[in-house]
């Protein structure tokens, strides 16, 4: 089993701090919550970074070491380890020890890693899914702390938690996307969400910017994918998220959402444009707005890249950032005062199934908060979250997972008494999940009289059998 960089483990190791990552963004908030003492000092933790790959083929998919200021990142850790290596060949989204085999598994992960008898403290994303509830499985005595590098932490906890794993969990640490906004992560189990500094977030994001202006330094300045997209002099950055990946469009649908970003773009006045893609799109998507943008008149760069929106939005500061629904979006805003546009975040919330997905509160407060460009709406930077957004935000939480936050009932029925209808409020919530609900807003009962009938047949020739 491969265990990374990771040393041995000294003599007298009595305390280690794991913390899994999937993304560098992710890295990124736990860098800042290290710097900013959320995790008491250095010296009193041997701390280990274990990355995790949890893309579909990871062996194909933009690796996390790869990534500009990745190194500056890893810096703060006493090792690495790799998830992936460590399981193999079992896929991280898949894999977690049997109940009967947690022990041996808690021998195989110290032996392979050096951990000793040491105390192991897990710091995890998203710990209703692997591999954070495989780590929480392996080592049942460890405390957890979860972090939440998204929009995602203000929506409810997708799925129920073993009891087990749920006392464990210490806190919940997030940065303040959405000021006054509080998140549901986890609430249901008690646990206190935490913010982690805006000031030491924005200090990290700066790091990791200065990494992108050494790397240019060394690979010749003009001939990296920012400076040359620096060079185009943009005004507008447009986001692209993958949906298709998601099943929350088509490819051909998301060729067309970005197409859309750009003609809005256009509409608004800026004449260079940036379009970073996700990771893992097809190139086809850059080739299609390369058309559109000569048909615009519009000088187009795709700043494709091995780094984060937050490193351009450093070194270059533009205008506006258009997206669909794109954490990236907020940041920009937050962190930067960038103002902000969306495009298409009502369509996909409108066609979004389940009703309980986990993208639907990110949508939400997207809808809510950022203005659509295509609707003429001056792009903004939002600032602190409206009087009108956290009861809209609890409501459709409880409609999502009303069995776990059945104490947000009341204030949920009263909000749809007073708001169901209202443009802007009446597409968060489907007619069928308010009449599942009882909830006001709903359609028509469904009549279950045939079915009943039916019931009564089935029970009365049961009887005449047994009689």
């Amino acid at each position: 089993m491969a265990s990374g960089t990771a040393p041995g483990a000294a003599p007298d190791l009595r305390r280690v701090q794991i913390f899994q990552v999937s993304t560098l963004y992710g890295a990124a908030t736990l860098a800042a919550a290290l710097d900013a003492g959320q995790f008491g000092p250095r010296e009193d933790a041997h701390r280990l970074l274990l990355i995790s790959h949890n893309a579909e083929i990871p062996e194909t998919a933009l690796r996390l070491e790869t990534m500009t200021g990745y190194e500056r990142i890893a810096a703060r850790f006493d090792g690495t380890l790799d998830w992936n290596e460590t399981i193999h060949p079992y896929h991280p989204a898949a894999w977690a020890p049997r109940p009967e085999e947690a022990p041996l598994w808690q021998r195989v992960l110290r032996t392979a890693w050096g951990l000793g008898t040491a105390r192991v403290e897990l710091i995890v994303e998203s710990i209703q899914v692997n591999p954070a509830k495989a780590l929480a499985a392996a080592f049942p005595e460890s405390s957890v702390d979860v972090y939440a590098d998204g929009l995602m932490s203000y929506g409810p906890t997708r799925s129920d938690l073993a009891q087990s794993i749920a006392i464990r969990i210490r806190r919940v640490l997030h940065l303040d996307l959405v000021p006054g906004l509080r998140p549901l992560l986890l609430s249901e189990y008690g646990v206190e969400p935490e913010l982690v500094p805006d000031s030491a977030f924005r200090a990290v994001l700066a790091e990791i910017a200065e990494a992108s202006v050494a790397e240019d330094v060394r690979n010749g300045a003009g001939d990296s994918p920012v400076a040359r997209a620096i060079a185009a002099e943009p005004t507008a950055l447009l986001l692209g998220q993958y949906l298709a990946a998601l099943n929350l469009l088509t490819a051909e649908e998301e060729e067309e959402l970005h197409i859309r970003m750009l003609r809005g773009a256009a509409a608004a006045g800026h004449r260079s444009v940036v379009f970073k893609p996700h990771p893992t799109a097809p190139v086809r998507y850059s080739q299609a707005l390369d058309e559109e943008a000569r048909a615009l008149g519009v000088r187009l760069t795709v700043l494709d890249g091995p780094l984060l929106a937050e490193t351009f939005y450093e070194r270059c500061r533009p205008r506006l950032v258009v997206g669909c629904f794109s954490t990236a979006m907020l940041t920009a805003a937050v962190y930067y005062g960038i103002p902000i546009a969306r495009v298409g975040t009502v369509e996909v919330l409108e066609r979004l199934t389940p009703f309980e997905n986990s993208n639907r509160i990110p949508l939400t407060v997207v809808d809510h908060l950022v203005a659509d460009l295509e609707d003429g709406e001056e792009p903004a930077v939002p600032g602190a979250a409206p009087d009108s957004l956290a009861p809209l935000v609890r409501a459709v939480g409880y409609c999502m997972r009303h069995k776990s936050h059945p104490g947000l009932r009341e204030e949920a029925t009263r909000f749809l008494a007073e708001h169901h209808a209202e443009p802007g409020i009446a597409h968060h919530f489907t007619p069928l999940r308010l009449t599942q609900l009882g909830l006001p807003g709903a359609s028509e009962p469904v009549v279950q009289e045939p079915a009943e009938n039916l019931s009564r047949l089935r029970r009365g020739l049961a009887r005449a059998r047994r009689g």
